[in-house]
């Protein structure tokens, strides 16, 4: 799996951190703000990730989003306000609820010291991570994203988002690098057509909000983990083999 391997790219929420539960608690009370409570939790996320998907080619997909529930819920309030309202709520949970998954930054730590090279690729817009790399303390005290990751890719550094493999073509491009040198990991289907679009080995870290994708996203995986403890075994296996 890590053999022959140079760069390890990662995806930042549902892959390294438990995030995709916030973001489906914000458009919640978002949704609620304009008197739509009807829609259960995976609702909302089937919803929002099937707009991202039929907006990828947008340059605001997410804007895109909101104004697609703009016009079905008929709300009084313009989307780009809304959007505007959603990012200042989540600010908060960025800041002091986010957290590393299990694991994730112990197996960091051990790939940067076995040399790899790290990177993320996330949808994830650039304030959004900006927060996590200055504002977030349990992320900075556990493993500094700036420290660890040679570079971090966001939702701005691609003209079209996931699935599109726009972002991986870009790094292998800049990095000189074959898929076959590459290993993703990823949570989501978009995440891990993405990568299988571009021929990158995909490993697929469990996330509870893609159990509806799950037999897609296993049907796609070279690997899948439940955890990053498993991931750590896989490396030092390798590493003593």
């Amino acid at each position: 799996m890590f053999q022959d391997k140079k760069i390890i790219l990662f995806d930042m929420d549902g892959t390294l951190i438990d995030s995709v539960g916030i973001w489906n608690k914000v458009d919640e009370i978002m949704l609620a703000r304009q008197g739509v409570t009807h829609l259960s939790e995976s609702e909302i996320q089937e919803q929002r990730d099937e707009a991202l998907r039929r907006f990828r080619k947008e340059a605001q997909p997410y804007l895109c989003y909101y104004q697609s529930l703009a016009e079905r819920f008929s709300f009084q309030e313009p989307a780009e306000l809304l959007l505007k309202q959603r990012y200042e709520i989540a600010h908060t949970y960025l800041e002091r609820e986010i957290d590393y998954k299990p694991d994730a930054d112990q197996l960091l730590h051990r790939l940067k010291e076995l040399g790899f090279t790290l990177l993320i690729a996330t949808t994830t817009k650039r304030d959004n991570m900006n927060i996590y790399r200055t504002k977030n303390l349990k992320l900075r005290e556990k493993a500094p994203l700036d420290e660890l990751f040679e570079h971090i890719y966001t939702r701005e550094d691609a003209k079209k988002i996931k699935p599109d493999p726009e972002i991986y073509l870009t790094i292998m491009e800049t990095f000189q690098v074959q898929p076959s040198e590459c290993l993703v990991f990823e949570d989501s289907l978009i995440g891990a057509e993405a990568a299988k679009r571009a021929q990158i080995e995909t490993a697929i870290m469990y996330d509870k909000y893609s159990d509806h994708e799950r037999i897609e996203l296993n049907r796609l995986a070279d690997h899948t983990f439940d955890n990053y403890t498993q991931v750590l075994q896989q490396l030092e296996l390798e590493q003593n083999g």
